[in-house]
């Protein structure tokens, strides 16, 4: 009995709690929130990557707390955000154009294209026959039950291309599967469109609620996909144009951002999905300046991270569970089951009809169950399309559906990309100079001098290696100074003392040491501070043992060969593995 009063006080406290602090946070005003949303979004996604879970997940469940828990972010100031989300998808299908150069479609285009549509389909077939059935079951309404399946069949063929792209660009995955997840994430919202058009149609006759002829709607689908494409390029040529008049790095984020705000602004006028124009635009680029496009994107790629963040929380709050009635459940179920098996079974089938390399016929299903935005987005134009009745159905199917891949969707790519072995390769000389030790890099079998040696053996060893600089040790290998060719030049002025002098004359002070264990990052730093081109490298803090030597420019060939090993690994694993 104490206890249930117990647990009775303890529910009726969480709730006082909740609803004080939803009053309280209601009166927000938008930079206050972004602190929040920012702030807990980084917070969460650096909890969740120490525990080896994709950070997109830890922003969501954040998003999930501040909207859903805590009542900090409203349906209202969601909807009053719609802007800034365009924006965020606008950025996202920008960054995914970056990787879709001409030469990887020349090299995947067709299998690109019927994955795509083998995917698609899959998902929309197995999601419509599901759905339909159950809701036939429960309802017993054979037309409304139809329309429903058609509608959500529609709806679960896109996929979300942020969280996908999101964990790609996370662990820096390269090759066949990264490729075709890239290329299909980015192409799926265009075929979802078509899909929903023609599904939204033949609902909307089957439910009686009316609506535009067949042709009429492919008109209109066909005009907004053709506007997209082209408004996309003519903001990608006027990017080029003002990149190559205004030659100055200073303006490069700026001018990317204002063309991109465009884009997005004016897509949004019509009501259009920002994605394709955008993602059209960073195809634009990527291909008309291949070389100078690497600075653009990377450019905007570190301005982009606060954004990301943002609207993954966003999209936690989107979700509402208190809204459920029973049955519902169980088409969420249906939904979300019949929706990987049509993604998983179509990819198998499209990448094996097309010929493309094993680690996509395997890995790419589970690549592509994300969903978000657009899926979100469609369900609500649905809602307003079919009435109170069908339309709030659809709208709580997909968004239990979307939340729960956005929740395990994220770690599923993370699985696939590790299963291929594409994970790491994409990565870029600053990535591997944070990664690497001292120790990873250093020349361990560099030449040193003994103190004792006299100069005209100290110059037999310079004929004899490449070296320039040389650590002078004691008979208990301890470092003692530094011998540079520098040193020796100037004690050949002076021939007098030149013949009888030591190396332990020549040496001069050092000016930093490091050990094998510390940052690499920290000691390039630290040689470029002190203006050195070499640094000695001691056994540890407390001892003076030479191990090795840190040459900067030697260190900064290695690190470029090994990214371009992984990266030509990663191409040529197609034809490994093929």
């Amino acid at each position: 009995m104490v206890s249930s009063i117990f647990v009775f006080f303890a529910i009726d406290m969480i709730n006082t709690v909740i609803i004080a602090s939803s009053e309280v946070f209601g009166q927000l005003n938008l930079v206050l929130l972004f602190g929040f949303v920012i702030l807990g979004g980084a917070f969460g996604s650096r909890v969740f990557q120490k525990l080896n879970i994709p950070q997109v997940v830890g922003c969501i469940i954040v998003g999930v707390v501040l909207g859903e828990v805590f009542g900090v972010i409203s349906p209202a100031m969601i909807e009053s955000l719609e802007p800034f989300t365009m924006f965020a998808l606008g950025l996202i299908g920008f960054m995914i154009g970056a990787e879709l150069r001409g030469d990887v479609f020349r090299k995947y285009g067709k299998q690109f294209f019927i994955i795509l549509f083998s995917q698609g389909i899959g998902a929309f077939l197995l999601v419509g026959v599901g759905a339909s059935l159950v809701a036939w079951l429960v309802t017993g309404d054979v037309r409304n039950s139809i329309a429903l399946g058609l509608v959500l069949g529609a709806i679960a063929s896109a996929t979300a291309p942020a969280a996908t792209a999101n964990v790609l660009w996370e662990y820096k995955a390269r090759g066949p599967l990264t490729a075709a997840v890239l290329a299909i994430v980015a192409l799926d919202d265009a075929l979802a469109l078509v899909l929903y058009r023609g599904a939204a149609t033949g609902a909307k006759a089957l439910a009686g609620a009316g609506g535009e002829s067949v042709l009429a709607t492919t008109g209109l689908l066909l005009g907004e996909i053709i506007g997209a494409v082209v408004l996309g390029f003519l903001a990608g040529v006027l990017l080029y144009w003002l990149l190559k008049l205004v030659r100055a790095e200073d303006k490069i984020l700026e001018f990317a951002l204002s063309c991109l705000l465009l884009v997005v602004g004016i897509s949004m006028i019509p009501g259009l999905d920002p994605i394709l124009p955008a993602m059209t635009l960073g195809i634009t680029i990527a291909n008309l300046m291949p070389r100078e496009s690497k600075g653009v994107f990377g450019l905007v790629g570190k301005f982009s991270p606060p954004v990301y963040i943002a609207f993954f929380v966003l999209a936690g709050a989107h979700m509402e569970f208190g809204r459920m009635a029973g049955w519902v459940v169980g088409m969420i179920v249906v939904y979300t089951l019949c929706r990987v098996g049509g993604k998983v079974a179509g990819s198998w089938f499209g990448a094996r009809y097309s010929g493309a390399p094993t680690v996509v016929r395997k890995y790419l299903g589970i690549c592509l169950l994300p969903q978000a935005g657009v899926a979100i987005g469609l369900a609500i134009l649905a809602g307003q399309q079919f009435g109170a009745g069908l339309g709030k159905t659809i709208i709580m199917i997909v968004m239990m559906g979307t939340f729960l891949m956005e929740i395990f969707g994220p770690m599923l790519v993370k699985l696939g990309i590790k299963r291929a072995g594409e994970v790491g390769m994409n990565v870029t000389e600053e990535d591997l100079i944070k990664s690497y030790t001292v120790g990873d890099v250093m020349d361990s079998e560099a030449t040193s001098i003994a103190q004792d040696l006299p100069l005209h053996r100290i110059l037999e060893v310079f004929s004899t290696t490449e070296s320039v600089y040389y650590p002078v040790i004691d008979s208990q290998s301890r470092l003692i100074g530094i011998i540079t060719i520098a040193d020796i030049k100037e004690m050949f002025a002076n021939q007098d003392v030149a013949g009888w002098l030591l190396a332990c004359d020549v040496a001069e002070g050092v000016l930093d040491k490091t050990t094998p264990k510390k940052g690499l990052e920290e000691a390039m730093e630290r040689m470029l501070r002190y203006d050195l081109e070499s640094m000695p490298v001691v056994a540890g803090d407390d001892s003076e043992k030479l191990v090795g030597v840190l040459d900067y420019r030697k260190t900064l060939r290695k690190i470029s060969a090994e990214v371009l090993q992984r990266r030509k690994q990663a191409d040529e694993v197609a034809l490994v593995l093929g």
